[in-house]
Parts: structure tokens; sequence; C-alpha cells
């Protein structure tokens, strides 16, 4: 395991740090390509909300894939790292009129749009500018997943997309537009899914609305069923890659495409998680009355996941071969949820060792904040230091 860290070079560098081991990296986005490319009309577009590290990106665009975006900065990250606009998709249920402008003015390939008032407004910008505007319709298809309650998002209740209901009627309210062209549904059920009978039922469903719509003669042109594959945070070094021949082949064997469509997928944790460690420096091991503290450097301003969902990661002293000792390993943030995990077990713990948190390469730099005033942490790529 700490073989895998070049410990000699972490020495040099401020901790907290997140490392991004770019080997990995392209490792996963080559199992990706390899899988994807036995299945004609798949197309993978990376979700940049997971990692936005320009590093990062730089390695995903030479890959190939086209980018997911749910904000107007995530757009500007994208084209700057030199994905092309026409494979780019933007998502999210408050696009914002300057975000809605960029998307225009730059000819991104489509609007995931998530409700009347949304097409509405995009109709009328495009209008503005003399531009049509491609969208797809964000479909929610009441289809739970497996996995934490604050990251199911294709529940009747949760807050994104349209209901099947309407589904219907906005395509023909679409058609009534000048200034928009229906290209596609768009649904995604969530995030961080291991089990394939969650995206099964998202097939099914997708089936069953493909049908309903062309006995209405509404053909799809796109279909984007989102993204949602999970990876295992138990053994990032056992199962470094998810297994994304049982993700593609469930798709193709079960969802119906017609001749001629598209299949897109927005892939962001399953592809960038591995390969990112936050890397904290352990300033204090403190004796409590009934357990040890191994107090490091690193905080939910860092890494907020355990904090937000009470995730779990690999927690590793690279420093030490000490035998085990049992630790809460903490940050040093005015909250009591400033917590990274209770009770685990690591090498022996001094003053200074460095302790690497795994599996952070996804929703862990990205989602980093200044609270307490802290400094934000950096990113470095493995072939850079």
């Amino acid at each position: 395991m700490k073989g895998i860290f070049p410990i000699d070079k972490f020495e040099r560098i401020q901790t907290p740090f997140y490392y991004y081991d770019t080997e990995l990296l392209r490792a996963t986005l080559h199992a990706i390509n390899t899988e994807v490319s036995k299945h004609e009309g798949f197309v993978v577009h990376y979700a940049v909300k997971a990692n936005a590290n320009p590093k990062v990106l730089r390695v995903i665009r030479e890959a190939g894939l086209g980018a997911d975006c749910v904000s107007g900065g995530e757009i500007e990250a994208a084209l700057k790292a030199g994905f092309a606009a026409n494979k780019i998709v933007y998502a999210g249920v408050g696009k914002s009129d300057w975000e809605i402008e960029l998307g225009l003015d730059n000819d991104i390939f489509a609007f995931n749009v998530e409700s009347i008032p949304e097409l509405e407004v995009i109709n009328e910008l495009a209008g503005q500018k003399g531009k049509t505007a491609r969208i797809a319709f964000r479909i929610n298809p009441d289809v739970g997943a497996h996995t934490h309650a604050n990251i199911t998002t294709g529940l009747a209740e949760n807050k994104f997309g349209i209901a099947m209901s309407d589904m219907e009627t906005v395509i023909e309210r679409a058609a009534e537009m000048q200034h928009v062209k229906f290209v596609g549904l768009h649904f995604h059920i969530g995030s961080q899914i291991l089990d394939m009978s969650d995206f099964e039922a998202l097939c099914n469903r997708v089936n069953e609305l493909q049908t309903q719509l062309e006995n209405h003669r509404i053909r799809v042109e796109n279909i984007n069923v989102g993204g949602g594959l999970g990876i295992d945070y138990q053994h990032p070094n056992r199962v470094s890659i998810p297994d994304f021949k049982a993700y593609f082949d469930t798709y193709a064997k079960k969802l119906k495409l017609r001749p001629g469509q598209t299949l897109h997928f927005e892939l962001g944790r399953a592809v960038v998680a591995q390969c990112g460690s936050l890397i904290t420096r352990t300033l204090y091991i403190k004796e409590g009355a009934h357990k040890k503290f191994c107090i490091v450097d690193a905080g939910m301003t860092d890494l907020i996941r355990p904090a937000l969902y009470q995730a779990y990661h690999k927690i590793e002293n690279i420093s030490s071969e000490l035998p085990m000792e049992a630790y809460d390993v903490v940050g040093p943030i005015c909250e009591s949820s400033d917590v990274f995990a209770k009770q685990i077990d690591l090498n022996g713990a001094h003053r200074g060792d460095l302790i690497a948190i795994r599996s952070a390469g996804a929703y862990g730099e990205v989602m980093a904040s200044q609270y307490n005033c802290r400094k934000l942490p950096q990113g470095y790529a493995s072939d850079e230091i």
C-alpha cells in the first residue's frame, strides 16, 4: 500500500493536498473505452462535478470523453481543458441566464431541460441570439436506487426532472417553439450504485416510455441514462477499477435501443474516485479518557463527505510500519462533525506521520471550502511531482 505513494516527494509538499495517480486514471479510462467500443452507439461524458482539477480534466479529455456540466463554471472549465463544445451536455435544475447564454454562444451539444419554465427561458434567449438550442428533457422515472438517501435523484419526491405524466406535454410544447429542437431524453437515478438491478429497472422504465412515445409518433434521437456507477471504498487497492463490463453490458442487454439511436452516459465518481487520495499530516496524538485521537491537519473543509454523508474512506498511515492501534481520525475544524473515522486501526501514529485518505478523487477537492478561513487544498498529479 505505502509503495504506491512517493512519500519522499510528499515531504516537500505542504499538507493537506490531493494526490492524483494519473497512471490509474488512464488505466480506468482505457477500461471504459474498451467496454464502450464493444457497443455501437454508446457515448460517454465525464461528469465534471466529480472533480474539476485542470490536470485531471486534461487526462480525461485526451481519452476522448465528452463532458457533462451542471454549471456555467463547469462549462468554462471543460472548454478551457480542451473538451469539444459539441461533446458538452449541460444539466441542472437552476440554470441562470448567463449560463444558458454561455452554452448557446459555444453551441454545446444539448441542454438537459428540467422544467417548462426553463424550456421557455432557453427558447427566449436562443431567439435573441438567432440560434436554435438542442434540448433533451430530463425525465424523473420514479426509480429508486440502493444508495444513500441524499444522493438518490430518480424518485418522484426529488427536485430533479420532469414527471413522467408530463413527458408528452413538454415534448409537444417544445415542438411549438421556434428556437429549441428536441433531441433526446435524459435520466439519472442516483450515485454510488453497485446493484445492477437498479440500472435494469431504469432500462425497463425507459423501454416503457419509448413505446409510449412511439404510439404518439414521437421518435427520440438520443437516450441519456446519466451515470451512477459506484466504486469499492472498502478495497481501493484490490478493486481500483470499477466493473465497467457489467455496467455497460446491463444497458446493452436490457435497454431496447432503436436503429440509429445514441446512448449517452455521464460517469463521474467511477472515473476519478480511486485515483485520488487526500494526503494529510498528523499534528497530535491525543489520549482521551476512552480512546486515542489522531488529529490531522486536513478537515471537513478539505473532504466533506464523511461529515455530509457519513461516508466511509479507507485511511492509511503511510509513514509507519508499527503495530496497529485504534484511533479516531479527526480534523482541526471547530465542529463536532469534523471526523473522518472513528475507532479505526492504523499503524501506530506519531506527530508528523503522513496519513492517506483513499478513494477521494471524486467529490473531494471540488467540494472543498474556506470555512474557518482555511486555505483551499492544492491538487497534484503523479506525473508532475
